[in-house]
């Protein structure tokens, strides 16, 4: 079993009328940090890479709407928007003051940097794990897309049920050759829940599989990013398949690193999209190099 270098710890936080979990790791007073997640996934994902940190870190990661163990909508769907002004929320009630360091994954790490353009002053260092946006949208494909989502809203949303925790680690294990037995015990043990019939399904509301009625348009992402000041760094897997799977060419990723005024990027070979799993270690070094670094 894999051994937790640093227990994590929970709390609760109110955030726009929602329950939201927060995990922490390390002692206030320490250099703050917030760690935000992907979809689909959960806080504890970071437990490889804050076990991997060399320096001492107070750690927030909030459990975004409608996942882990934060409450869900209670309605048919999420937006988009409604995770930056959680966000924004939880760095008022956490760090009123400081200018803060937001490290984020996948969509995660696309929170970070919208939030970094709409409020540059909030933030200090940024980093995003393999969050380069998605393929643009033309206008033409509204209607074909909200169509589509009325007909999901027909059907009622579920998650696939596993039998127990170990069927879903081993999911995880055959979405991810890399991972290995015990990482995938452990975030089966965070990313699983009873589905009161005797089973494991995912531990989140299951509206966020409906497809969104809103196109992503990738014009306004870079007008966020124009905005950014805090030194960015962007880490990616050295074989970007997620990225071109999901259709952003090599010339649109080219345009979004030349958003950002002060921009760098680290490559991680041997890694897929999730680097936090797949190179904790080299992952937790990269971005602890940076956030610790002098100047820009």
């Amino acid at each position: 079993m894999t051994l937790i270098r640093r227990p994590s710890r929970s709390h609760h936080l109110d955030v726009r009328g929602l329950r939201y979990h927060l995990r922490e790791w390390g002692e206030e007073g320490a250099p703050k940090v917030f760690l935000l997640h992907g979809w689909m996934d959960v806080s504890a994902s970071f437990q490889f890479v804050v076990d991997a940190l060399e320096a001492d870190w107070y750690v927030i990661a909030p459990d975004w709407r409608g996942f882990g163990l934060s409450q869900w909508n209670g309605g048919d769907a999420y937006w988009f928007p409604d995770y930056v002004a959680d966000l924004d929320a939880i760095l008022r009630a956490c760090s009123p003051v400081d200018p803060v360091r937001l490290v984020g994954h996948s969509m995660g790490g696309n929170v970070a940097c919208l939030y970094a353009g709409v409020r540059p002053a909030r933030v200090a260092r940024l980093v995003a794990l393999d969050a380069f946006g998605l393929a643009d949208n033309p206008p033409e494909n509204a209607p074909g897309r909200l169509e589509k989502w009325l007909n999901d809203l027909e059907r009622p949303a579920g998650f696939r049920r596993y039998p127990d925790r170990a069927a879903l680690a081993a999911r995880l294990q055959a979405d991810n050759p890399r991972l290995d037995a015990d990482k995938a015990a452990f975030l089966a043990e965070h990313l699983g829940e009873a589905d009161g019939e005797g089973g494991i399904r995912l531990a989140g509301d299951p509206a966020h599989r409906r497809v969104n009625a809103v196109l992503y348009r990738r014009a306004e992402a870079l007008a966020a990013w124009r905005r950014v000041t805090a030194p960015t760094l962007w880490v990616e897997p050295a074989e970007p398949d997620l990225r071109r799977r999901l259709g952003v060419t090599d010339e649109a990723h080219a345009e979004a690193r030349a958003a950002f005024r002060d921009f760098r990027e680290v490559d991680v070979a041997d890694s897929g999209h999730n680097l936090h799993h797949d190179q904790p270690g080299l992952t937790a070094r990269i971005i602890e190099d940076f956030l610790l670094s002098k100047g820009s």
